[in-house]
């Protein structure tokens, strides 16, 4: 559900919300992204990593329980209706010290390499496991340690994960699994991360990667000016979608309300409903 408080966030100058971000990778895999990618993917919540990584509450038993199996427990039912380790690629959308960026995990499923020959070369499809991270850039700095942690703990969670659903141990350390920070094309200003993660997530689908050979080197992937223009085209799909569903639910036409900027304002219906985007 998408609010009139959310949409203000999509002002420029603004940082995305979770609902914004939630809501446009809803939309890729709903309608935009190819079917044959939709079905080789699984995107996480932006909340899944935020609840895998925050502190433990009182009830938490941290004595005799390990870390990482308090931290799969958390988020343990997220997963009941899919087997990661049958798709390809999984998105796991983070946010910290208010920083928008992208994980995808390449092959969780695959156990040995594999090599795919493609347009008269080889190209690793996987070599048990992979991890591509986008690189945060120059506007808010890198800091390798605070991200070999959170990669240790996305591992750590991929391992439990694997017993729950395989049974028996597996090793996703990152002897066995790769990690690479890509060259991509980065933000120019302080606001915009959300809008990059959205517009990798969105690259990645409709034309995943081949060629794993690392350092991936993508910094020709979209033109910047195609992140530009992506805050109204949220903000479009989201009206039209509402007035749509208030058409199809048969409310009264919103020829009689008011549109300032692309914003509807002072419609209560639409705080209370939303626009709602479900795959069922």
């Amino acid at each position: 559900t998408v609010t009139t408080e959310d949409l203000e966030c999509l002002d420029s100058g603004e940082f995305l919300n979770d609902v914004i971000i939630d809501f446009y990778l809803k939309y890729l895999l709903v309608q935009k992204a190819p079917q044959a990618s939709v079905d080789r993917s699984h995107v996480f919540s932006s909340f899944f990593y935020k609840q895998l990584t925050r502190r433990d509450n009182a009830n938490e038993d941290s004595t005799s329980t390990p870390a990482q199996v308090r931290r799969h427990q958390r988020v343990r039912t997220w997963t009941r209706h899919v087997d990661i380790f049958d798709k390809d690629f999984l998105f796991v959308p983070v946010n910290q010290e208010a920083h928008w960026y992208l994980v995808v995990i390449c092959f969780p499923g695959l156990e040995e390499p594999q090599y795919v020959k493609r347009d008269s070369r080889d190209s690793v499809q996987g070599d048990g496991a992979e991890g591509l991270g986008e690189s945060e850039g120059e506007i808010h700095g890198e800091n390798r340690s605070n991200s070999d942690e959170e990669k240790g703990k996305m591992c750590q969670y991929l391992q439990v994960e694997w017993q729950t659903k395989r049974g028996g141990h597996r090793d996703f350390s990152g002897d066995h699994m790769v990690g690479s920070h890509c060259t991509v094309p980065l933000q120019d200003n302080s606001s915009d991360c959300g809008l990059y993660l959205l517009q990798y997530a969105e690259s990645f689908l409709q034309d995943p990667v081949v060629d794993f050979e690392l350092p991936l080197r993508l910094e020709r992937w979209f033109p910047r000016q195609q992140v530009r223009g992506k805050r109204e085209e949220i903000r479009d799909i989201i009206l039209h979608l509402y007035r749509f569903q208030q058409g199809s639910l048969g409310h009264e036409s919103l020829e009689d309300r008011t549109d300032h900027g692309n914003v509807i304002q002072n419609d209560p219906s639409i705080q209370s409903q939303g626009v709602n985007l479900d795959s069922s």
